[in-house]
């Protein structure tokens, strides 16, 4: 891995446009008190770790309160820590200890939908006449007579019955998270003191959990983008976020490029980014679900990032990732996680990297850390579990489900992290929660930090260069070479300098011409060791290269 001679500019932007963002699954993590299950003792130990990536910020998935009944998305008490990941008094700890070593905390809120077992909830459903029966979504109904045909996505009918008032709530998600009523004023007063509550304990920022959902109408089957979705938005944005310098995210599956201008206006009325998934649905049969697999559409994916990335520039900004929580690996899924593993991940991570936006690694990702092949029984996803037997009702073959499992299972992302070769990869000294992934003998932290051509390496590289040239935060961006089938080329320019990248995305090597000469461009970073050939791309191999 080379990395020529550094400079430094000075980049007149928001921190966050020139932050990379490591989001940590902190169940997966690291494990201090050897109970099998990741903790925030755990990660506040390894902060001298992230801080040597040299990431700005951790996005920590959910840990607050919660039966767990959907791995934290399902809230019970949104000012209380869980006792599995730790205490109050180590959130804030972690929170400190962060700020040490210059990294801002992001938490994971889900606004959408809170846990059944809520005191918000639990009051709810005692009478229609409690006051916070209207923090949720009832309608009426007869035992058995949905409201309507309404699906909620981890299966069954989007409705479950409530004896006790004779009414209908509605969830989108488990049976246990029974959406939220964002019509009702009251409700969202108290969302509002809740986040300016963490505010107060000096959170950097908030991912916002299926926010697009936040203003459904289910009598019209309305989901995601509901009317007045934006009016709540800048109302959440006027009373809590625009008092301090947060990154904010929101998810957002249903966003359109129109839609993200809106979100993540640059007048700061929404949102600062959202995560939008157009990239991650293209291989999948269209029309189908996401266990329905089709192989990935090169040409396609290059449009939907070229697309983003040019009408974006200027009005709006784009969240960059490969990975997450509710994600395959990436490396398995659309690089080679074989022959070509390093190789294939470090060209992701360039050709990410360089594009305009913030990136977010997920743990592991750095490492090049693999899908998993499990049986059945070794899966804990409450989604993988109901598609396994709902399929199996509906007639598909076992073979045909577990290949869609291996292929897409949210579990992919989530076996603990790989941090050397002993006993269970150093996660913990315990039984882990969801079983290791068998590769991490080979694969894990230990021996990659300090190795000039690992995947770890690469990755501490690309953090750096953008933290030195401006034009990975405000260059313009232009495709190169549409219609090549093998190679995803673009380049940044701004007024002091142009970036080009030039990534082969197979495992063959091929011919490629461009316009532009490199014979007077720096090659800033590669993922071949010797020196490049112009006009020649080996299996998977990116460059990276800078004019001034």
């Amino acid at each position: 891995m080379k990395v020529m001679k550094e400079m430094t500019q000075t980049v007149n932007s928001k921190w966050w446009q020139r932050a990379v963002i490591y989001q940590i699954y902190p169940r997966s993590f690291a494990d201090s008190n050897g109970d099998g299950i990741g903790d925030l003792q755990g990660i506040i130990a390894k902060l001298d770790y992230l801080e040597m990536l040299g990431i700005d910020a951790i996005w920590l998935s959910p840990v607050c309160r919660s039966p767990q009944d959907d791995n934290g998305y399902d809230i019970s008490d949104y000012r209380d820590i869980d006792p599995m990941f730790g205490t109050l008094a180590d959130m804030e700890e972690l929170i400190q200890e962060a700020q040490k070593h210059h990294i801002r905390i992001i938490m994971d809120l889900v606004l959408n939908h809170s846990s059944d077992e809520h005191y918000w909830f639990q009051e709810a459903k005692k009478s229609r006449e409690n006051p916070y029966h209207d923090y949720y979504v009832w309608r009426d109904g007869a035992e058995g007579e949905y409201p309507n045909d309404m699906r909620a996505a981890f299966g069954g009918s989007a409705w479950e019955w409530v004896p006790e008032i004779q009414q209908y709530y509605f969830h989108q998600f488990s049976v246990k998270q029974p959406d939220l009523n964002w019509e009702n004023p009251k409700l969202r007063q108290e969302i509002y003191d809740m986040i300016n509550w963490w505010i107060g304990k000096g959170v950097g920022g908030f991912r916002l959990d299926v926010i697009d959902q936040i203003a459904k109408e289910p009598d019209k089957k309305i989901t995601n983008n509901g009317p007045r979705l934006h009016e709540y938005l800048r109302e959440l944005s006027r009373e809590t976020f625009q008092k301090a310098d947060l990154v904010t995210v929101g998810e957002a599956w249903g966003a359109t490029t129109e839609l993200a201008k809106l979100y993540s206006n640059p007048d700061n009325s929404e949102l600062s980014m959202v995560f939008q998934f157009e990239h991650i649905c293209l291989d999948q049969i269209e029309g189908k679900e996401k266990w329905d697999l089709a192989p990935l559409p090169f040409m396609k994916l290059k449009e939907v990032f070229g697309r983003w990335q040019t009408e974006l520039c200027g009005k709006g900004w784009n969240s960059l990732f490969w990975n997450n929580h509710d994600l395959p690996r990436i490396v398995s899924r659309w690089g080679n996680d074989g022959q070509y593993r390093v190789e294939s991940a470090k060209m992701l991570a360039v050709l990410l990297h360089g594009l305009q936006g913030t990136p977010y690694i997920y743990q592991g990702e750095e490492l090049g850390m693999t899908n998993v092949q499990y049986e059945i029984e070794d899966y804990r996803d409450i989604e993988t579990l109901n598609l396994y037997r709902e399929r199996l009702e509906k007639g598909y073959s076992r073979e045909e489900i577990m290949r869609s499992i291996h292929a897409k299972s949210r579990d992919n992302a989530r076996t603990p992290m790989q941090w050397n070769d002993g006993a269970n990869a150093g996660f913990t000294e315990g039984t882990p929660w969801l079983k290791i992934n068998p590769n991490y003998r080979e694969i894990h932290a230990k021996g990659q930090i300090g190795d000039e051509d690992s995947i770890f390496s690469c990755y501490q590289k690309l953090i750096r260069l953008r933290k030195e040239y401006s034009v990975f935060v405000d260059g313009d961006f232009q495709m190169l070479l549409e219609n090549d089938r093998n190679i995803f080329a673009y380049t940044r320019t701004n007024a002091d300098s142009r970036l080009l990248v030039v990534c082969n995305f197979y495992d063959t090597t091929v011919s490629y011409s461009l316009e532009e000469d490199v014979t007077d461009m720096e090659l800033l970073i590669s993922n071949y060791k010797d020196a490049d050939q112009t006009g020649v791309l080996r299996p998977y191999e990116a460059r990276m290269y800078l004019k001034k």
